[in-house]
């Protein structure tokens, strides 16, 4: 009896040993964790959508440490910050996805008297168009905007790009790229067809369905970011992608050609900066966001990326060294005016989309 008791006693000792060492390191978390609270930032965006000199005048100008997660698409992101596994202190969305946030109570508004620049240089029609997704203008700084299109290589394509229905054609089979999100690839069969990116109706996404179903003999991938790799290189002749990746494919490839807007219409898109509900470090959110807004580094982070701006004072600063690609950068209004943007559509469509983009995938 008593060995069974030394032997319950010393094994009562160690769980008790154990139990204070996690405490300590437990306070030393939170010490740490609220040390950090004035000078570190978690951002999470867009893969190379941040240019690294700014990130680091940002870290030497304010003594805020920035920790950059990135993601490939709206829909891998949104997972992480509705499960609240991450504590994330800056987010860029684009506007539907800003939207689903907003409607299931996951960004916070924002405290625009901390966003003197936002509000000096961001245009005023960006902050107007934003209002259809983010429609009592509370959360959002615009940030990148811009459309899908189709960038061709003019030693494999000798013919004029102005119809999505070129990604349809038998000659191009295995020299096509395609975006790897449902939304954007079901964007393009329901343009041709006539319908709204934004339908709800299941027979027209059906359709749309079937005809990325047809297509697919001629696909050579399906991707993303590789796509920009895959059309600099010369191994495709016809990729979709969003217009900021543009102006450096073009340096990169000579041969290389953009097409904005097909005539059948597009996705104009808007990225904007929105901070968490479950934010730990909202001043230094609004610190980032207002700093991203300055004329000097508004301009210095679109050298390096190349995507379209809503600041106002950025043109006039780069206008010079664009050179030809001044109207891809900054298209004319006929590039935009009338097109449609992403909607939410609520959680059952979002599901009826991912279905069928699978349906295509496996097919």
């Amino acid at each position: 009896m008593r060995l069974l008791r030394k032997q319950y006693l010393r094994s009562l000792l160690a769980v008790l040993l154990v139990m204070a060492a996690f405490s300590l390191s437990g306070c030393d978390m939170f010490d740490k964790e609220e040390e950090d609270g004035d000078n570190v930032l978690y951002v999470y965006s867009w893969g190379d959508y941040l240019s690294e000199d700014v990130i680091k005048q940002f870290e030497e100008e304010t003594g805020i440490k920035v920790v950059l997660d990135e993601y490939d698409t709206n829909e891998s992101m949104y997972p992480r910050i509705a499960e609240g596994a991450e504590a994330y202190d800056v987010l860029c969305p684009s506007d539907y996805m800003i939207d689903k946030l907003i409607h299931n109570n996951l960004i916070q508004p924002l405290d625009y008297n901390k966003l003197p620049q936002a509000k000096a240089n961001i245009s005023k029609d960006f902050f107007e168009q934003a209002k259809a997704f983010d429609r009592e203008g509370r959360y959002t700084v615009p940030y990148c905007w811009g459309t899908v299109g189709i960038m061709y290589n003019t030693k494999l394509v000798d013919e004029p790009v102005d119809s999505w229905q070129i990604l349809w054609q038998e000659k191009y089979r295995d020299s096509i790229l395609m975006q790897d999100s449902a939304r954007d690839a079901i964007m393009v069969p329901l343009k041709i067809l006539g319908y709204s990116m934004n339908t709800t109706n299941q027979a027209e996404l059906e359709a749309a369905r079937d005809m990325l179903i047809a297509q697919k003999p001629l696909v050579q991938a399906y991707g993303v970011d590789d796509i920009r790799d895959k059309l600099s290189s010369g191994e495709a002749a016809l990729g979709v992608i969003f217009s900021g990746e543009a102006i450096n494919l073009m340096k990169s490839n000579p041969d290389l050609r953009f097409q904005p807007a097909p005539k059948e219409g597009t996705n104009v898109w808007i990225d904007g900066w929105v901070i968490p509900k479950n934010a730990r470090h909202v001043e230094n959110a609004h610190k980032f966001i207002d700093f991203m807004c300055r004329p000097d580094i508004a301009a210095a982070n679109f050298e390096e990326l190349g995507y379209s701006t809503p600041n106002i004072t950025v043109r006039e600063q780069v206008e010079e060294d664009l050179g030809e690609y001044v109207d891809v950068a900054f298209p004319p209004e006929n590039v935009y005016k009338g097109q449609e943007s992403y909607s939410y559509l609520g959680e059952a469509l979002d599901k009826l989309y991912t279905k069928l983009w699978l349906q295509v995938k496996v097919n």
